[in-house]
Parts: C-alpha cells; structure tokens; sequence
C-alpha cells in the first residue's frame, strides 16, 4: 500500500514516515503544497495524510483539486486541536476521516488501515479469492489454509493484483506502486519479473491455481 504524507513539521513528518515504513507502507513526503500538487497529479496513492496548514496554503486547496480530478485515494486530513471548522470543510470536502494534533502513532496506523479498507475492500479484514485469502491486519496469506511466506514486495504486489482483479494493469503502474518515487529511475523490468515469478511460484507450490495472466504489450491480469 502507498501513502503520501503532506506535512510540513519535519520531526512530525519523519516520526511518520519511520512508523509507516516500519508497518510495510510505501511511502513519499511532501512538505508544501507545490511539492504534494504536483506529486498527487503524476502518482496514484492508497492514502494521503494531509496537514491543512501548509507554508505555501491550504490543504483544503489540495482536496479541492483531488476531488474535481476524480482522485481515488483515501484522505485523512491532519489537524490542529482547535480547529474545529477546518476538520468540518474538509469532511464536506470529501475527506473520509481525520487526525487532530498530537496524535499516536498507533493511532494513525488504525485509521490509515481503516480508510484503505472502506476504500479498496468494502471494509473487509479479510480477501477472498477462491483458494488464497488475505489477512489484511495480519498481513498473512493462507491458500486452502496452508501459509504462504511472502516478502513485503510479494505481499504487496499481491495486495495490488487482487484490488485490481479482472482489469489489466501495465507493468508501469505495477512498478510504481512498488517503488514510488523511484520507479522513474528504472530503466528496466527486471525487479518486477523477479517478484512477480517469486510470487506465482510461491502461491503454486501452496497450491493455487494460476490466476495472474501475462496480457502481453499491455501488463497482468488476475482473474479465474
């Protein structure tokens, strides 16, 4: 899963960007609203943490933006205590939750995970495809009961297979959720080959049908 955090306060934004990775997330940092305009309008996101006070404006601008672009992701946007008619423009606005300064960590992390189970599973801890299930808190996935040892990359390539099931992803698309900002500078497939190969492999040996379809010139498919 991929997050943008657009946050401003460098201890604040460092503590969550340690916290996050730290619980498997991708994740990318903008401090200002040029820097997350411009980040938001190139990338795809599974949730953005956004601070309303910005040195260079609103992050209510942001959302504006985000909503009459027809973004997907999940927004949660980022408060101060006191600021009680932000946090009720911004949920008017389209956020679907928010945090008010200070704040756990912990706290983050279960309203992170909520936001991108309404948004990409209906709400549902648990994913469903035939044989294979996903344990979304637990990050664990079992086919026919029997545990699979996936690595975080293998986990999350999976994760984006089956949000996106029955539609044909590129391999663009795919090697920019699993590299973020860093997927630009790579100048061949060969990392995504190699997770992708892994994973097929890993879910056969547990005995999974092969349900990650090579459509060639375009990308992958999962689907019965």
């Amino acid at each position: 899963m991929k997050i943008l955090i657009i946050e401003d306060e460098t201890a604040l934004q460092n503590s969550m960007l340690q916290f996050l990775r730290q619980e498997s997330y991708i994740c990318e940092v903008a401090g200002s609203e040029e820097e997350a305009d411009e980040k938001i309008m190139l990338y795809d996101y599974d949730c953005i943490l956004l601070d309303i006070n910005l040195p260079d404006g609103s992050g209510l601008n942001l959302l504006k933006r985000l909503k009459e672009a027809n973004k997907p992701e999940g927004i949660i946007i980022i408060t101060a205590r006191d600021s009680l008619d932000d946090r009720v423009e911004g949920l008017n606005l389209g956020a679907d939750d928010y945090l008010t300064k200070p704040f756990h960590l912990s706290e983050l992390n279960a309203r992170v995970s909520a936001v991108i189970r309404r948004k990409q599973f209906g709400g549902n801890n648990r994913l469903k495809f035939h044989e294979i299930t996903v344990d979304l808190p637990g990050k664990a996935v079992t086919v026919n009961d029997r545990a699979v040892e996936l690595t975080r990359k293998e986990y999350d390539l999976l994760i984006f297979l089956l949000a996106n099931k029955n539609r044909v992803v590129s391999k663009n698309a795919i090697a920019e959720h699993l590299s973020g900002d860093h997927a630009e500078m790579l100048d061949k497939f060969d990392f995504l080959y190699s997770h992708m190969k892994n994973l097929k492999r890993k879910l056969a040996e547990a005995g999974s049908e092969d349900y990650i379809k090579t459509i060639y010139g375009l990308g992958y498919k999962f689907s019965a």
